[in-house]
């Protein structure tokens, strides 16, 4: 990030292309438009926008005429409470009219619409989420996020429990920033409100939650966010069970060592889940979609399934079983859990079986059975099973004089 002082270059974002032409559109007749919010805060760090958010003195529905106008999409998403989406050139834009609080229940706010950029500021939550850049490219921040943000801290605007009364989201949302942004100890004021404050995170939807902590686990400090938030005493109110942010450190180490991507689910699984059932509790307490809980609970039960002493073969077998996702689960699961170090090498052999072999098929059919007198029905699955069984064992040979001597013993053996 630039020393204070000396800002960056404005983004290329910004001063061409649809945000652009957005911005000009709206920012008319006296009304002023400005991106806000994470696209700003990204462009401080150098880092891609993600989605870019506008804020306008405008009201929706004179947004709404002006963009229908310039030939764009609108779809009035949030209209009541001033957001209109923008669709331009394919891509949509949240759109926001200035906004001031009437009252707030922790979850929705009341609000009246306004035209004072500090005051539509002051309604969100940290100081460096406050950030717009005026239609001159001019960085707007009234509450120091620019210097909180190099400094690598996570501080709400004014008080931090009336911001989190406001919407206890916030809560959570704490944690995650500051496993993606911060640098050393939760700021003190913060981490006294979210202790607070922390029986309201019980109001808010299974969605939301599990939307943020999703987001945390992929973060750059995942684990010590998470940890953050068990020593917060909130990381077991909303797991249901004893967090482990040490496997999750370790998983993240393991990743590192193999250039994988973060995966939400599995560092969940590090993080939460040691049986099946720890799987079935998540699905209910975070809304799990069913893939998400089909792989939790696919770890669950069989995370100690793979293990460097027990061979090549039982690798091979848990592979041809599970498929190359679910043996990627399970072992890289079963790794961060072993204590071994990332770079350990008989692990990481067998995690990269995947890159080397490919289960075959069964190269013996029911049909096959029949033809050799196997009666129809359950006894063709019940020789079907043992030949499997001994060509797995055999290492899956696929030559032919290997599958006939398999074949034969599995029958002789059902026959005795």
């Amino acid at each position: 990030m630039s020393e204070a002082g000396a800002l960056p270059p404005l983004p290329a974002w910004f001063g061409e292309g649809p945000v652009r032409r957005l911005l000009d559109v709206i920012g008319v007749a006296g009304d002023e438009a400005r991106p806000v919010g994470g696209a700003v805060r990204n462009w401080l760090l150098g880092l891609d926008p993600g989605d870019v958010d506008i804020a306008t003195t405008a009201e929706p529905g004179v947004v709404a005429a002006r963009c229908r106008e310039a030939g764009f999409k609108v779809v009035p998403t949030g209209i009541a409470h001033g957001t209109v989406t923008v669709v331009v050139e394919g891509t949509g834009f949240e759109v926001t009219t200035l906004r001031e609080d009437v009252a707030t229940d922790g979850r929705h706010a009341v609000v009246r619409f306004g035209r004072d950029w500090r005051s539509d500021a002051a309604r969100r939550d940290f100081t460096f989420n406050a950030m717009s850049l005026t239609a001159e490219g001019a960085l707007f921040d009234p509450f120091g996020g620019r210097a909180d943000l190099a400094r690598g801290i996570v501080r709400f605007i004014g008080e931090a429990v009336a911001r989190v009364r406001e919407d206890r989201l916030r809560i959570l949302r704490l944690f995650r920033f500051h496993a993606t942004y911060g640098a050393g100890a939760l700021d003190g004021e913060a981490r006294a409100a979210a202790i607070a404050e922390r029986a309201g995170v019980a109001d808010l939807s299974r969605e939301r939650v599990r939307a943020e902590l999703m987001k945390l686990l992929v973060a750059p400090r995942a684990a010590e966010g998470a940890q953050a938030m068990a020593d917060c005493g909130l990381l077991d109110r909303i797991l249901g069970g004893v967090p482990m942010a040490a496997t999750v450190q370790r998983l993240a180490a393991i990743e590192a060592s193999l250039g994988l991507a973060a995966d939400p689910v599995r560092r969940m699984a590090a993080l939460a889940v040691l049986t099946r059932e720890d799987a079935i509790r998540l699905r209910e307490r975070l809304a799990l979609s069913n893939a998400e809980f089909r792989r939790l609970e696919g770890i669950g039960h069989g995370w100690r399934q793979p293990d460097p002493a027990a061979g090549a073969i039982a690798a091979k077998a848990l592979l041809a079983a599970t498929g190359p996702r679910g043996y990627g689960d399970r072992a890289m699961v079963g790794f961060a859990r072993s204590g071994a170090p990332a770079d350990d090498a008989a692990w990481l052999q067998l995690l990269t079986l995947p890159d080397r072999w490919k289960a075959p098929s069964l190269p013996v059919s029911g049909d096959d059975l029949m033809r050799r007198g196997v009666a129809a029905g359950p006894a063709v699955g019940r020789v079907l099973s043992a030949v499997r069984e001994r060509w797995i064992a055999a290492d899956f040979p696929t030559d032919r004089a290997s599958v006939e001597a398999i074949t034969a013993a599995a029958l002789a053996a059902d026959c005795g």
